[in-house]
């Protein structure tokens, strides 16, 4: 959890906040997310999505659509000794990332956002929390 900005450098590095580099470990996968975000997975966590992409209809249209989406420009990424990863220039272009970018902790998960989508993001959503909340409330108890 929690909310870190950073900038981009020229060549595409970025730190990864400390507090998520142990459980992300030294390699990890980083591959397009929803809303615009970049996602993170650890080894073992793409294992498991791995697996269920595999299990999804590869007849369905939709299925083969949101495969190359998600495994296209996915890139395993290694972190250096002063804790940045190099992101691919594909996925820099697809989050829209130009130098400010935001790193957030979600659950089970670390999401790379560019600070203009985050802070849009972030404002869209805080105005419907509540409303949100309370249509989310059977799936939380």
């Amino acid at each position: 959890m929690g909310e870190y900005r950073h900038n981009i450098d020229a060549k595409g590095r970025m730190i990864i906040p400390a507090r998520f580099r142990d459980e992300l470990g030294n390699r990890f996968v980083v591959t397009r997310g929803l809303d615009g975000c970049l996602r993170t997975y650890t080894m073992a966590q793409w294992d498991a999505v791995f697996e269920q992409l595999k299990r999804l209809p590869s007849t369905k249209r939709e299925t083969r659509m949101y495969i190359h989406m998600l495994t296209s420009k996915a890139a395993e990424c290694e972190l250096d000794s002063q804790g940045r990863i190099l992101l691919p220039a594909a996925l820099i272009t697809e989050s829209k990332i130009e130098k400010e970018c935001v790193v957030v902790g979600v659950a089970d998960h670390v999401e790379i956002w560019a600070k203009e989508r985050w802070d849009d993001y972030y404002n869209e959503a805080s105005a419907s929390f509540e409303d949100v909340a309370e249509q989310l409330t059977e799936f939380l108890v």
